[in-house]
């Protein structure tokens, strides 16, 4: 009785130590991925020199596609490794590489090696998406998988809202930070971590979630579905599952409700924070100001996706929240805007309405793959719309430049993706009130 108790216990313990991993796992995710636009300019200025300053827009729509297509293949290939190994044993590995080789862009001496770190980097966070949503998806009960989602949702935009508080207090980031480096390291070493706007620094903690793989070494259990899985099923899962018979239909579809979430974020909403620099004048902490009321947003309409597709239906609430920011964009990107607070307010409203699909997404997409595939399946279907996005970012770039940097006409454009999810949804299967697929 007391054995018994005792792995009840555990398994208790299990769950909110798994969802903890997950949590900041991805939150370590947001923050890398918002950390290069807050120091984009700097570093590109250093490695390039100020007099080719005008190919800036070229590499930073080169660098940001490479990192979502890095992310995409990470999605897949870890997303496999932990169908192979496990969810913990291959989150372990997907989160030391993105904290690694992140941290190694603050050796970077030319703009290609960031480019080409960032793509490495981004492998390892697109994989730790899948394998901590398929981790929590199968630990924790069928009644709480809408509210975790929603959790899990949330995580990266607490970590784009770290960025944006670190952005608007980098003075004083960099004065603590800064003294302290000094005292620990030679001057010359210092100083080349502290030059221009100190985006050698701010690289360099990007490393910091290494340490987060001791944690999940010594404490993270592995999913119970997962071994049962393995017993049951003793061939190597492969990727060409995904696509024979009912699968694939599955699988392309729940790619496709993906892709219009990203293409959406990284299309257009992510563009808001420089649109409002320009809008301000080049006023100090407009980007940052707008990024955090983006991030909060972000974070509570996260929360509260998984629990309204509980409450409804999965394809009425995400028909409610592509209609809701086809809308919201509509507004913002359209009616005539000035900084000040109406911008804050539909930057808080489209940031959250645009990010709310990444509450439902983590709920919805392993629903659609057995355990032998889950984490496969989901990282495929999530990231594959990342291709998507990384094309979109390129065409993005080539839309500012044709309307000579009007940044709200361009976003208004890409942001009609949504009316593709409008659409979309109906054609997905029901999915609520259903257990995981064994």
């Amino acid at each position: 009785m007391n054995a018994v108790n005792e792995q009840k216990k555990f398994s208790e313990k299990g769950k909110y130590l798994a969802l903890t991993a997950a949590f900041l796992g991805w939150m370590f995710d947001g923050f890398e991925m918002g950390l290069f636009p807050l120091v984009a300019r700097p570093a590109m200025m250093e490695l390039m020199g100020a007099e080719n300053m005008h190919n800036f827009g070229t590499w930073m729509s080169i660098i940001i596609a490479m990192f979502l297509v890095g992310a995409a293949l990470g999605g897949v290939f870890f997303g496999w490794l932990g169908d192979k190994i496990g969810r913990t044993r291959a989150m372990l590995w997907s989160v030391l590489s993105y904290s690694l080789l992140s941290g190694l862009c603050a050796f970077a001496t030319e703009p290609w090696h960031i480019a080409g770190l960032r793509f490495l980097a981004a492998l390892g966070m697109g994989g730790e998406w899948a394998l901590g949503v398929a981790l929590v998806m199968e630990i924790w009960p069928n009644k709480s998988r809408p509210f975790m989602a929603g959790v899990i949702g949330a995580a990266a935009n607490v970590g784009f809202l770290m960025v944006a508080l670190i952005s608007l207090g980098l003075a004083s980031v960099i004065s603590h930070v800064g003294g302290f480096l000094q005292l620990i390291l030679p001057d010359s070493a210092a100083e080349a971590l502290l030059a221009n706007g100190s985006w050698r620094m701010l690289f360099l903690l990007g490393a910091v979630p290494a340490f987060l793989t001791l944690f999940i070494r010594i404490f993270v259990p592995e999913s119970e579905r997962w071994h049962e899985s393995v017993k049951e099923n003793k061939a190597t899962p492969r990727i060409s599952e995904l696509f024979k018979g009912k699968q694939a239909r599955l699988t392309l579809l729940g790619a496709s409700l993906g892709a219009v979430a990203l293409l959406g974020t990284w299309g257009s909403v992510q563009w808001i924070p420089s649109w409002g620099d320009k809008l301000s004048g080049g006023l100090p902490g407009a980007r940052g100001t707008l990024q955090m009321w983006s991030a909060i947003g972000a974070i509570i309409f996260s929360l509260l996706a998984g629990v309204l597709a509980d409450k409804l239906n999965r394809r009425i609430t995400y028909f409610l929240l592509a209609g809701s920011a086809l809308v919201a964009c509509a507004i913002l990107f359209r009616a005539p805007m000035s900084y000040g607070t109406g911008l804050f307010f539909w930057t808080f409203l489209v940031g959250g309405l645009s990010a709310s699909f990444y509450g439902w997404l983590p709920l919805y997409l392993p629903e659609l793959f057995p355990t032998r595939i889950r984490a496969t399946g989901s990282g495929f279907a999530f990231n594959a719309g990342r291709v998507i996005a990384a094309l979109g970012t390129l065409g993005a770039g080539a839309l500012l430049n044709a309307f000579n940097e009007d940044y709200a006409k361009m976003c208004s454009v890409i942001s009609l993706v949504y009316l593709v999810g409008v659409i979309l949804i109906w054609f997905a299967p029901e999915t609520k009130g259903k257990p995981l697929p064994e």
